[in-house]
């Protein structure tokens, strides 16, 4: 799987791409969240507030039950805006 970090997200955990192999439990971004939680600090720093937190299955937005599965692209970053 791999996993894009984006905005101030990208800062926090140190890297802006990880190719990882989440434990065959993590099944929908709400598991995968709270699996990078664990992963280093700064990944728990990134991810403490998870109301500022969006996240991209294969360039889709999704939501927390949105299943995942080992050749996924999830981009994960803050609310964006524009204008």
């Amino acid at each position: 799987m791999k996993i894009l970090w984006f905005a101030w997200l990208r800062t926090r955990v140190g890297s802006a791409e990880e190719s990882l192999t989440p434990p065959p439990d993590v099944r929908d971004v709400r598991g995968l969240l709270a699996w990078l939680k664990t992963r280093s600090p700064g990944h728990a720093e990134a991810l403490k507030n998870l109301d500022v937190v969006r996240v991209a299955v294969n360039q889709t937005y999704v939501q927390a039950d949105h299943p995942v599965a080992a050749g996924d692209e999830v981009a994960i970053f803050p609310p964006v805006t524009g204008g």
